[in-house]
């Protein structure tokens, strides 16, 4: 379904049901699909109503074409030295539509769940509105603080080679390198299934440089994220895979730290691969954690 929020169409995907409600942020130029299947599954078994949106700039939600791509090396330079650099839009602006989706569902509370980009989002919707949120949990994310992001330098030159074409079979083998570079070497993903969600994606919405530039450059200028997140008052879980060679695990303890309370859980063999295409053992994994955290947190917004 389609809503209206924050001034913006947003696609919603609702499991239905009446249990408490789950809310699905979803990361860097990720879409509502992109979460695994029985990820998804395995929490509406365990009762709970399961809500995914694609976030502005992504999937079938409106996108800011007309703001262009975003300069990112002057962006990252002037948000090193602590400068307020100029984006088309904000982590905030993101939660607020987040917070939009749980109005128009008529929702007051919710589980707050995200992933990457989306876990720093879910970090800014309970810093905004503390009260909307049973607890938050934060999957493969950072705290924003400067100096922390620092990927594998194998890695950095895999994503430096994003082709400008759009060429489907040419994006599809540079996607299909990278989501190899970010996965786990334990439970390295199957280039077939990697090939048939790139397709599923690219029916659906085709990915674009200048929609994800623009989220990289939210993300990039969102530095004052860091010294609030002491402010979270609500049950926190932090979860980062082991072996994460894009935002390294030292992100996920470093948030842990910051949150008062907060739970921080390292699963063993995890990379960055929770999503698109995620070993079973590895939703197991997070689900692990995740499930027993939720069930201890049902009454934490009375």
């Amino acid at each position: 379904m389609n809503i209206e929020a924050n001034g913006i169409r947003l696609a919603v995907e609702d499991s239905g049901g009446a249990g408490e409600p789950v809310l699905l942020i979803m990361g860097l130029g990720g879409q509502l699909i992109h979460w695994p299947a029985d990820f998804v599954q395995g929490l509406v078994d365990a009762g709970y109503r399961v809500l995914r949106f694609d976030n502005r700039d992504a999937g079938l939600s409106t996108h800011f074409s007309a703001h262009g791509a975003p300069r990112i090396p002057w962006i990252a330079t002037q948000a090193w030295l602590g400068r307020r650099p100029r984006v088309p839009y904000t982590l905030s602006d993101m939660a607020r539509d987040a917070l939009g989706v749980l109005d128009a569902l008529g929702i007051a509370r919710a589980h707050v769940v995200g992933l990457s980009m989306g876990a720093m989002i879910a970090q800014r919707v309970t810093l905004l509105a503390p009260e909307r949120v049973r607890s938050l949990t934060s999957i493969m994310g950072s705290s924003g603080a400067r100096g922390l992001m620092r990927p594998r330098q194998s890695v950095l030159r895999v994503a430096a080679g994003k082709p400008s074409t759009a060429d489907d079979a040419v994006l599809a083998r540079y996607y299909v390198r990278f989501l190899k570079a970010v996965a786990s070497p334990a439970f390295p993903p199957d280039d077939a299934a990697l090939s048939d969600v790139f397709r599923r994606t690219a029916l659906r919405q085709k990915p674009s440089t200048g929609a994800t530039y623009r989220q990289l450059a939210a993300i990039l200028a969102d530095g004052e994220r860091a010294a609030l997140l002491a402010r979270i008052q609500r049950p926190t879980l932090v979860v980062h895979g082991a072996d994460d060679p894009w935002v390294p695990p030292a992100c996920g303890r470093d948030t842990a730290r910051r949150i008062p309370g907060a739970r921080f859980a390292l699963i063993p063999d995890m990379a960055h691969d929770l999503a698109p295409v995620a070993h079973p053992e590895i939703v197991r994994r997070t689900l692990g954690e995740l499930l027993p955290f939720l069930q201890s947190t049902p009454d934490a917004a009375a």
